[in-house]
């Protein structure tokens, strides 16, 4: 397995210790996005993606960051033993989503990612330069926007026909006009017959104002 794509996301906010995103893709077939190049004692390294550790409210039950000091929901004060630490005794706020489990997997990620990253940087002096990890960006938005959802007001409005009769919302059970046609004692039945009843007498509506 090897590396055949990085692209970079340099951050323009100086004095800051993180340096840029980036994206890998292994073997042309899989990626991992959100990686962080930070700027550290010995140079930039690579850390993986994260998420944040969250712990349950030992009153309702919430999911509180570790951070918190009180919860979200309740207001209760939370423990403060209840943060994990890592070997060298520093509490670990975040865990890796993907990361590498051998030294040799991190190190090849570590010289592919670093040595992208300063290539960038000279790329970035270019005039007209445009980061492709924001192509990358682009790439996924049009995906998404070209996707038909299940609740798209088009697709929906095509796959399912329109009615012209109203559906009464108060009403227990719906019913087609075929129905309501075809069932004897309905109000529609019983004023079709009064309507064919007065145009036989000659009474129907209107008869003999003139």
């Amino acid at each position: 397995m090897e590396i055949t794509e990085v692209r970079i996301k340099l951050m323009e906010e100086p004095g800051e210790r993180l340096k840029a995103f980036c994206s890998i893709t292994f073997d042309n077939c899989f990626v991992i996005r959100d990686l962080k190049i930070i700027d550290g004692s010995s140079g930039p390294f690579v850390a993986m993606p994260s998420r944040k550790l969250t712990s349950h409210c030992p009153g309702c039950g919430m999911k509180n960051h570790l951070r918190a000091v009180f919860c979200n929901q309740c207001g209760v004060r939370q423990h403060d033993t209840r943060t994990p630490k890592d070997p060298e005794g520093r509490a670990k706020l975040y865990a890796d989503i993907a990361h590498p489990i051998n030294s040799s997997c991190r190190e090849m990620i570590q010289d592919v990612v670093v040595n992208e990253y300063f290539e960038e940087i000279e790329r970035a002096k270019q005039p007209g330069y445009v980061s492709r990890y924001d192509d990358f960006d682009l790439e996924y938005s049009e995906t998404m926007r070209n996707k038909p959802t299940r609740f798209d007001p088009a697709h929906e409005s095509a796959a399912q026909p329109h009615h012209a009769h109203r559906v009464n919302p108060g009403a227990k059970k719906s019913e087609s006009p075929t129905e309501n046609r075809s069932r004897p004692g309905t109000n529609q039945d019983t004023g079709n017959q009064a309507k064919k009843q007065d145009a036989e007498s000659g009474d129907a509506f209107g008869a003999g104002i003139f």
